[in-house]
């Protein structure tokens, strides 16, 4: 579409944006709920943008809204010019000043709870002006939150190989075995991983990451089975479970205080050298505007994190 002096006319971010959630939610409720805009607002923005464009985006029945196939083309194009607006805005705001405005990082569960006073406490007193934004969640989650640029940062276990993504190493920590009182190799040292084809061996649910790297150490240990009769959301209900009788299971070492100290009905088993462990780390985005910010705050993380049961990484 061009106006009356032949140029032609520009969409609005607003129109962009609004055709995105459409793009995305293909319902327009739910569109305009999602990026704070009134329906009747929402539908005149894409219907802007179409007679701005000069093309149908969107076929509109009674029971639901479908993208028309030029609809299908155009939605990859607007949200990648609503992401590179998104990235020149980050990037203005890292300029003006480092470490202020919002950083919003996203953590898995097994490592939320016992890193995340030590990542509080370094903010706080270091960079009181971040405004710092935490969300828990897994790790499939935590890599759309940070593609879709609805994450900044993450912190967790590593390597992932997402291409896109870098990753900035913290630490190494062991895991451990935690056992019932009765339990054979309770308060052991020096336990062969081969023990692990013999336990009867409790663990997350799917869609942990530490769910995983357990399966992937009885592998190594020469388990061919899946070792799965019970399964818990969080570390605290395994460790429970455990203390009940039902069996046994790997903790990460920054999680043993916390989860062992709950129960006299539990004793920790440690692996021998080798023994088995988890990398931890901070993941953003390749190229992001401020990636200088991130990798200062993981070399003072490292820092912050000397005191743990765990090998820094330098």
């Amino acid at each position: 579409m061009t106006t009356s002096n032949g140029k032609r006319r520009q969409p609005s971010l607003a129109q962009l944006r609004a055709f995105a959630a459409v793009a995305e939610h293909l319902h327009f409720r739910d569109a305009a709920a999602a990026i704070g805009m009134s329906q009747p607002a929402l539908s005149g923005a894409v219907s802007a943008l179409e007679e701005t464009l000069g093309v149908t985006l969107l076929e509109r029945t009674t029971r639901k809204v479908l993208l028309s196939p030029a609809g299908e083309r155009l939605a990859v194009r607007a949200k990648a010019v609503l992401d590179a607006v998104g990235a020149l805005l980050e990037e203005a705001e890292a300029v003006r000043a480092p470490f202020t405005g919002v950083l919003r990082l996203g953590v898995i569960p097994t490592v939320a709870p016992y890193l995340l006073p030590a990542v509080l406490r370094l903010v706080h007193e270091r960079y009181p002006h971040l405004d710092l934004q935490v969300h828990e969640e897994q790790t499939a989650s935590l890599i759309e939150g940070l593609h879709s640029g609805r994450l900044d940062l993450l912190l967790l276990a590593v390597p992932l190989g997402v291409p896109g993504v870098v990753e900035l190493p913290l630490f190494d920590e062991d895991f451990v075995l935690v056992t019932p009182l009765d339990h054979w190799l309770g308060g052991r040292e020096g336990i062969p991983r081969e023990a692990l084809k013999e336990l009867n061996l409790l663990l997350l649910d799917e869609g942990h990451c530490l769910r995983d790297q357990a399966l992937d150490i009885c592998r190594e240990a020469g388990r061919a089975d899946a070792p799965v009769t019970t399964t818990a959301a969080g570390l605290s209900t395994l460790v429970q479970l455990v203390a009940g009788g039902l069996g046994c299971t790997l903790l990460p070492r920054t999680a043993l205080k916390l989860e062992t100290t709950r129960s006299s009905q539990l004793l920790t088993g440690y692996f021998a050298e080798p023994a088995p462990s988890r990398r931890v780390a901070f993941a953003m985005r390749a190229g992001a505007a401020r990636s200088a910010e991130y990798e200062e705050l993981a070399a003072a993380l490292r820092e912050a994190l000397r005191p743990l049961p765990v090998r820094v990484l330098d």
